[in-house]
């Protein structure tokens, strides 16, 4: 009899843990609740657009792996 009252109380703490990590992290214990609404900005293209020709365009193309390979010999003029 001790063993199974045992048993039925490590039963009883094994099932509210679980229950318990189930209600976290913002989701909802009632179906039908809160309906989440979209708080994302509006994306207006014309000011994407034109923020990117305000964008400079760069004299010299850069090269990411110039730092990897070595210096180019100076060229010899005869």
């Amino acid at each position: 009899m001790r063993i199974l009252v045992i048993a039925a109380a490590v039963l009883v703490l094994t099932a509210a843990s679980a229950e318990a990590q189930g209600r976290g992290r913002g989701q909802q214990n009632e179906p039908g609740g809160q309906q989440k609404t979209d708080n994302k900005p509006k994306v207006d293209e014309k000011a994407y657009k034109a923020a990117l020709e305000r964008i400079p365009e760069p004299k010299e193309k850069y090269d990411p792996w110039s730092g990897a390979r070595p210096a180019e010999p100076a060229k010899k003029t005869k």
